[in-house]
This record gives structure tokens, sequence and C-alpha cells, in this order.
């Protein structure tokens, strides 16, 4: 696996493992607990079916979510893991192999993305091997993956990926400045980001309008209301379509191709 390059066959890889509701029986509606907040109109245990998903298993205000205080559903990715457990026929063991699930579908996002990426060459070869574990694992019984310790893996997998955005942010000019952690309501309008540090930083509310984040590493940031309108996010480091869809954007934000313009954006 390691000769990956970035094209439309990475692109097609990366949106396999997004959300498919189609090939699901709405199990992000009944397996995660969720509180009231302003993400969530309602108290709902874990395991409990939420009171809008209909017998089709279909959301029954799914185009009123955010109008009916259920944003936070409006956000939420699993990576392609709900059609994978419904279709792997594991529905019955839910509770124990969806979140598992959903980890492992969101660390072979990263690593296919990465894999994408020519200037990664030199951890194409390790990458490859960690993107054939996780792929043996997600395709493994209930019992092999109830048992996986998603956290142990991603702290293995963390400095490839580390390294990999590394590789190309040194091929496009040396890595950027390496912003806090706490960015929640900053005002960074036209701020050059450019090959930035971002990993894990809390952006919510934050001012990015016109900003540039051309190849900045973002894996893990919380872009909650961010205003994105007019920023370049071409080439931005793991960014995910549910980053996007927790932000505000418009017609100018630039976003990678492998990712889809928010329908709430204006």
């Amino acid at each position: 696996m390691g000769s990956h390059v970035d094209g439309p066959g990475n692109r097609r890889a990366l949106v396999a493992l997004r959300a498919d509701c189609e090939r699901c029986v709405g199990l992000c509606c009944v397996v995660p607990a969720f509180a009231a907040s302003a993400d969530f109109a309602i108290d709902k245990p874990a395991g409990k079916a939420c009171p809008n998903l209909r017998a089709d298993h279909r959301c029954g205000i799914h185009t009123q979510l955010r109008q009916k205080g259920f944003p936070g559903c409006t956000v939420y990715d699993c990576f392609g893991a709900g059609q994978q457990v419904t279709q792997a026929g594991l529905a019955d063991r839910a509770a124990e192999v969806f979140p598992v699930m959903r980890d492992l579908h969101e660390l072979l996002y990263y690593v296919t993305e990465a894999l994408g990426w020519p200037a990664a060459a030199p951890v194409h070869e390790a990458l490859g091997r960690t993107a054939d574990e996780i792929e043996a694992m997600v395709g493994g019984d209930a019992d092999v993956i109830a048992k996986v310790d998603t956290g142990a893996l991603r702290a293995g997998i963390s400095p490839l990926l580390l390294r990999a955005g590394e590789l190309v942010r040194d091929q496009a000019g040396g890595v950027g400045r390496r912003m806090k952690m706490d960015l929640m309501g900053a005002k960074l309008r036209k701020a050059d980001l450019r090959r930035a540090t971002l990993r894990g930083a809390y952006l919510i509310g934050a001012d990015l309008r016109g900003a540039d984040l051309r190849e900045a590493d973002v894996i893990g940031a919380d872009f909650r209301n961010a205003d994105l309108s007019g920023a370049d996010l071409r080439g931005c480091l793991f960014l995910t379509q549910s980053q996007l869809d927790a932000a505000r954007g418009d017609a100018t934000t630039r976003i990678p191709p492998s990712l889809t313009r928010p329908g709430h954006w204006r």
C-alpha cells in the first residue's frame, strides 16, 4: 500500500469512509448517549433510540435538526462505521462494536489521507502496514472488534501521522507556527496560518474569515461555529467533513476536493 498518491482513487477511498445512512439502521441514533445542551435538545441514555428515530431507521426531523435543537447530530460522522457494522450483521452487538468500529474507521481515514500525499512517501510503507492492520480488525468478528484498544492504537499511529504531515509541510515551505490550544472566539480574520499546527485546537466560535489555512495540520481541531467564510482550506491536513459541518462558511470558502460544501453554508 506504500505506493498511494493523491488523485481520484484516493479521494474515492476517503469518500468510502464516510457515513452512508441508507445502508445503516440508525446506530448513531441508538448507541451513543447525549445530554441536553446547546448541541442536543434532550437527554438520551446510551442504547436507547432517540425519539426522532422512525421505524424505517431514518431521522424524522433530519431536514430540521438545527432548528429543532439538534445541531450535534448534523456534525456527527461515523466515518462509515454504521454501515460496516450493519452490513456485517453485527448490529445485534452494536453497543460493544459500533464505538470501536467508529474509532477504527476514523484512524483509517487519516491513514488513507496520508497515503495519498506524495511528499509523505518516506512513511508510506509504515502507513500501508498500519492500514492493513486496521482493515483486518475492521473485518474481524464481534469478539475481535470489541477487544481492540483504540486508545493504544491511536497512540501508536499518531507519530506516523505527525511525521507524514511534517513531510508535506516541509516540501511546501517548512512547518508553520504552532498555535495555542485555546483559540475559542479568537480573532484570526485574514490570518496567515499556512502550514500551522492546529492539532486538537479549540477554535469554537473563532473568526477565521479570509484566513489562509493551506497545509495547516488540523487533526482533532474543534471548529464548532467557527466562521470560515472566505477562508482557504485547500491542502488542509487531516480535515474531515464533520469539522466543516460544524463550522460556518460561504460560497467563497475554498475546501479540499474530497470534501463537500455543507448545505447550511450561505
